[in-house]
């Protein structure tokens, strides 16, 4: 008969063999100074690894972050190629691969709350299955965590008191939202934060679309200090997935962790956000930016002269046999479901 000595050594070393380690590569282009980043090391990170007591897994982690592993717009393919086992995947930079994603981005003028914007198209995700597809099509499983961007703002070295004040001017934007110069004479040029601020300063650009909180570390206020809210709004730009055949090989016990990480990130970063908008605006006027005080009527103007981004969006996804038409309706019902008043209808003028 064993005694309770052996007793107790002989559970001690039934639990160290159940006990795993798994590595998990962690990636996002930008660095740390960008929320989305902060809240990755602050809320995933340690949220994943409190769903995980007791369970006899820990996690060694490997955070990649400010292009060490990935360059803002890689992580989706560092992720499908293995890579990275686990990104924040920024949507906006993948049009082609995560088409139906892209929906906010082409529907400007919807609501400047990230957190309605981000819940209509996790709602949207939900209920249409090609959008799920979407991720599944390039070898990744969407946890969650919807990460959603503060109002757009428009960041000139020039004041503006007209709409004619954009014409032939060069603005740097992001993604698909080039496509919100259409109409106003203005020249969309596709770019990133990364490269804002020196391509304003060399003269490459003569404004950037951005927002209140990425502006503010990006010190954008220093070489574009002319800022008008015009009220493009706050946009849906990616979230949380994890490489499927790594996802697949996973306990489920680790998987759950991570869904709970991802969607305690979403929570955290989006309360983050909303407190820190305001915050933001207040510290650019005070750090050299100039708001705009005729952004109410620009908008007007600008609504009205703009062309519709759903007008070609949709055709050209339709044609690809993607239901752009169906999600734009559900998005856009989604939006007013959540207290949204958008400045145009979209899809119907």
């Amino acid at each position: 008969m064993l005694s309770a000595a052996a007793l107790a050594a002989l559970i001690a070393s039934a639990s160290l063999a159940q006990a795993e380690t798994v590595t998990i590569t962690l990636v996002n282009g930008p660095p740390p100074v960008f929320r989305w980043v902060k809240h990755l090391q602050q809320t995933f990170v340690p949220a994943v690894d409190k769903a995980l007591e007791g369970s006899g897994i820990t996690v060694n982690w490997k955070q990649q972050y400010g292009g060490s592993l990935a360059k803002v717009g890689e992580e989706l393919e560092a992720t499908q190629e293995g890579v990275a086992d686990i990104a924040l995947v920024p949507t906006i930079f993948e049009p082609a691969k995560l088409p139906l994603q892209n929906v906010t981005y082409y529907t400007p003028f919807v609501s400047t709350d990230p957190g309605v914007v981000t819940e209509a198209v996790q709602v949207v995700q939900k209920e249409v299955p090609a959008m799920m597809k979407a991720w599944e099509d390039n070898d990744l499983v969407y946890l969650g965590g919807g990460f959603g961007l503060d109002d757009y703002l428009l960041f000139t070295k020039f004041p503006i008191k007209s709409v004619d004040d954009l014409k032939g001017r060069k603005i740097g934007t992001p993604g698909p939202s080039v496509n919100w110069m259409k109409g106003t004479g203005a020249v969309g040029v596709a770019g990133n934060l990364t490269e804002y601020y020196n391509a304003l300063q060399t003269g490459l650009y003569d404004g950037v679309v951005t927002f209140a909180t990425a502006a503010v570390p990006a010190k954008i206020q220093e070489v574009a200090p002319h800022i008008t809210r015009i009220g493009y709004g706050a946009q849906y730009s990616g979230g949380i997935a994890a490489n499927r055949d790594w996802w697949e090989a996973q306990p489920e016990a680790l998987q759950k962790a991570l869904i709970a990480g991802a969607d305690a990130f979403e929570k955290a970063y989006l309360d983050d956000l909303r407190k820190a908008t305001e915050q933001a605006l207040k510290d650019l006027a005070a750090n050299g930016g100039i708001i705009n005080a005729d952004s109410e009527a620009l908008k007007a103007a600008y609504v009205k002269v703009m062309e519709n981004p759903t007008t070609a969006w949709v055709m050209e996804l339709q044609q690809q046999k993607l239901p752009a038409a169906e999600v734009l309706e559900r998005y856009m019902q989604a939006v007013r479901n959540g207290g949204a008043a958008p400045a145009r209808d979209w899809g119907k003028n």
